[in-house]
């Protein structure tokens, strides 16, 4: 097993909530950290993951090529993390996945750079009718075809403090007098923590192995929707009834729900997410994953307490589950 010497690493959307923690684990290793992102003034936090001078923002629009290659300038490898739930004005599935994935991977062959990280998700698929799926597949194949030894990254749904997975359903928990259990809630999903997503997006920068891989991530369990609708009923001590919504159903009313993208407002469910529902998000029987980077999978339950306890009546001070 051999590792590239820590350089200075470009990560594109390094702000997120994925990209705060890769950056976290980058800068453990001793990485130079250049995070590009739109917003340079909204990502000042990211500064106090490593030591002084090692990590700063610059302003990247990634759908401009020129842009990109500014901020490639004298790196030695590259992380996409660019991504995007919902569609709002420009910034569609089709910019912020495949534009900007290709601009990325261009840049790095023109400019040298070897090493090459695409974040894409499980179930990215060509002929899948969801347009965040088919868009992370036409992304990949856009990497893949300029830069065939960039490693692929695929994690299942992400869960963490400051997710919008569990947070999500645990807000509405607190005042929905029911929880939708979409599609009867039998799809399948393996939740995977977005600390283990950032060990395996660095350690899979630092293998040259790693060149040219595809490695899916998944957490320890599968769990179904309603599974994971429980969990949070649990952790937060509400008791909520889960209300069957056929998928025909949701569909129309993500239709409805995402209107308010259109004043600026965050959806609580898009059409399209719940397409994304209607198939399977689980790690491929034969794929490489955590295990092939040496990482132990966290299980939801080891971590999803420690942040959804903000959820429950009295905070911190309640009552312990019983």
């Amino acid at each position: 097993m051999s590792e590239v010497a820590p350089g200075l690493v470009t990560v594109f959307g390094g702000s997120g909530f994925v990209g705060s923690q890769v950056v976290q684990a980058l800068a453990r290793r001793g990485w130079r950290i250049r995070v590009a992102v739109r917003r340079p003034d909204l990502a000042f936090k990211v500064h106090t993951a490593g030591h002084v001078g090692q990590i700063y923002t610059k302003r990247c629009d990634a759908t401009d090529p020129a842009q990109v290659e500014e901020a490639l300038r004298g790196s030695d490898a590259a992380i996409n993390l660019i991504g995007v739930l919902y569609e709002a004005g420009r910034n569609t599935f089709a910019a912020a996945h495949v534009q900007a994935a290709r601009n990325i991977a261009e840049a790095c062959a023109a400019g040298g750079v070897d090493r090459l990280v695409h974040v894409s998700a499980i179930g990215a698929n060509p002929e899948s009718e969801s347009d965040y799926a088919r868009t992370k597949a036409e992304a990949e194949m856009a990497v893949r075809e300029v830069k065939p030894d960039a490693t692929i990254v695929r994690p299942s749904v992400v869960f963490g403090p400051g997710d919008d997975f569990l947070n999500k359903f645990a807000a509405m928990a607190g005042w929905a007098p029911a929880l939708p259990l979409i599609g009867g809630g039998q799809t399948k999903f393996q939740p995977v923590y977005v600390g283990d997503v950032a060990a395996a997006i660095a350690t899979a920068l630092s293998r040259t192995e790693a060149a040219g891989k595809t490695y899916e991530l998944g957490g320890p369990a599968v769990m179904t929707f309603e599974d994971i609708l429980r969990l949070v009923m649990r952790e937060t001590h509400r008791s909520r009834p889960l209300l069957p919504l056929p998928f025909f159903a949701a569909r129309m009313m993500g239709g409805l729900a995402q209107l308010t993208a259109l004043v600026g407002l965050k959806p609580m469910l898009t059409r399209d997410q719940v397409v994304l529902l209607e198939t399977d998000n689980v790690v491929s029987p034969d794929a490489e994953g955590l295990a092939e980077l040496g990482i132990e999978p966290t299980g939801v339950e080891a971590v999803a307490a420690a942040y959804l306890w903000r959820y429950r009546r009295g905070g911190q001070f309640a009552e312990a589950a019983a």
